[in-house]
């Protein structure tokens, strides 16, 4: 008698253990896969965002028929590092005490639990390839990933115009040209096809995969049929306003010319501006050109991903995220790279997909930062919560993006230079006191600095309070 209760008891302990495996199974592929976009460099040269005339990015664009493109999105740093570790950690700048490319986010927080860790320890598989964290093509975080995929490329072998100077590191940074070479050479076309291969296999949890673009980071090198596409000849170049630097506060004129080291502080790097360096070598429509073309290399490989995933079984349950990092500058206010709190440093493309749950086919015209990303996901996931982050969750927009949204979102670079902007201004607070201030209602091109009229000191007063009293 005894015999045969134990053996019910090992029948029923296998029948619940089976049944229940099952069933946690059923749940765990219930999850949405979500599919991570990350450009490097990529302003707001996007169709939908109307940044440059000629930009082509259908792709891109087509992306906001399945979701919400949000025409507001604002980097939390407009430096690589800084940027990828407060949208990777929750975190901004003045909370973790990452402000330059150098600083390491481990040695800082050691114990912060990453956007990828944090779906990791919700069930999900989690791969990524080409640069998601800072450093192109090294994963930097074993604790976020399950696979990184590592990708080998043409980049600067070729197609470096010989006429351009030797400026910033002295190591030829401004450099562009079309290579002779064929897609299948690049290291971006190399991660997609990777990214591709994981969309065509089965996968036992819901997947997280990460894709990191490195172009239109420099050097603009793409190959030549890109550049076909924008000749030289009609190149249209960025509007500016001559002088554009003389009603910035010193430290802004500082920002505009050269380059402020945001690891350093106080650091500056002398005798460093590229505006005039690229007007002296006659290189604007040949660096505009560079841009243009990374840009349509990029897009047209955010269209195979598309492809492959609608061609895929995953595509009714699967979240798109597509990011840049921060935005650039090809000569506005005078000034090149990123680098600095203006609009066209921080204004970024930013679109969400999910059929299932967010309403498709919309533009958001509301502030948001990319500070927003990781509870966003979190929540269109459905996953447990993640407390202590600095952002807010978009879910409500996402189901109603033309509602209500009073808020203001902040960008940083280097410690005590800040950036805020709202609905129609952008107020900007440097490190000695001096700042900036711009109605983006009637001078979208920030050439006209308010912060010295008295009519406006309700307005910076009302924007300084976003700025973080406390900073790491």
């Amino acid at each position: 008698m005894r015999n045969k209760n134990i053996f019910k008891s090992f029948i029923l302990t296998l029948f619940v253990s089976f049944f229940g495996a099952c069933y946690l199974s059923k749940k765990e592929n219930n999850k949405p896969n979500i599919l991570f976009i990350a450009i490097d460099d990529l302003n707001d040269w996007v169709g939908y965002l109307g940044g440059h005339p000629q930009a082509e990015t259908p792709n891109i664009d087509r992306l906001i028929k399945k979701g919400i493109g949000f025409s507001r999105a604002y980097t939390v740093a407009p430096l690589c590092n800084p940027s990828r570790v407060a949208l990777l950690t929750g975190l901004y700048p003045s909370t973790s005490g990452i402000y330059g490319n150098r600083d390491n986010f481990r040695k800082n927080l050691p114990n912060q639990i990453t956007l990828l860790q944090h779906f990791r320890a919700n069930g999900y598989l989690t791969k990524g390839g080409g640069k998601i964290f800072h450093g192109n093509n090294r994963p930097n975080d074993s604790l976020s990933w399950d696979y990184y995929f590592i990708s080998k490329g043409v980049t600067k072998k070729s197609g470096r115009d010989p006429n351009l100077p030797e400026v910033s590191t002295g190591k030829g940074w401004f450099n562009w040209g079309p290579l002779n070479v064929e897609d299948d050479q690049m290291q971006d076309f190399k991660v997609v096809e990777w990214v591709k291969s994981e969309l065509k296999k089965s996968h036992e949890k819901p997947f997280f995969i990460a894709c990191g673009f490195y172009r239109p980071h420099l050097p603009w090198y793409v190959p030549k049929k890109y550049f076909d596409k924008y000749p030289i000849e009609e190149i249209i170049l960025p509007e500016t306003k001559i002088n554009d630097r003389n009603d910035l506060p010193e430290f802004g004129k500082i920002f505009a010319s050269q380059r402020y080291s945001a690891s350093l502080g106080t650091d500056l790097n002398e005798g460093i501006q590229d505006h005039d360096l690229v007007l002296e070598y006659d290189q604007w429509e040949k660096g505009v050109q560079a841009y243009l073309a990374s840009i349509s290399f990029v897009d047209n490989y955010v269209g195979e991903l598309i492809d492959e995933l609608e061609n895929s079984k995953y595509e009714e349950n699967t979240i798109i995220v597509l990011w840049g990092d921060h935005g650039w500058h090809l000569g506005e206010k005078q000034h090149w790279r990123k680098q600095a709190l203006w609009e066209d440093t921080t204004h970024v493309p930013f679109i969400i997909s999910y059929p299932k749950k967010i309403q498709k086919n919309k533009i958001c015209r509301a502030p948001v930062s990319l500070i927003d990303i990781y509870p966003t996901l979190v929540d269109l996931a459905g996953i447990s919560k993640k407390e202590d982050l600095d952002g807010e969750s978009l879910l409500d927009l996402l189901k109603n993006p033309s509602m209500k949204w009073d808020r203001s979102v902040l960008s940083t670079y280097g410690k005590g230079n800040h950036a805020v902007r709202s609905e129609n201004w952008r107020y900007i607070q440097y490190r000695d006191g001096s700042n900036e201030l711009y109605n983006h209602d009637n001078d979208p091109n920030e050439w006209y600095n308010l912060s010295e009229n008295s009519n406006y000191k309700d307005v910076i007063e009302r924007l300084k309070k976003i700025i973080p009293l406390h900073e790491k």
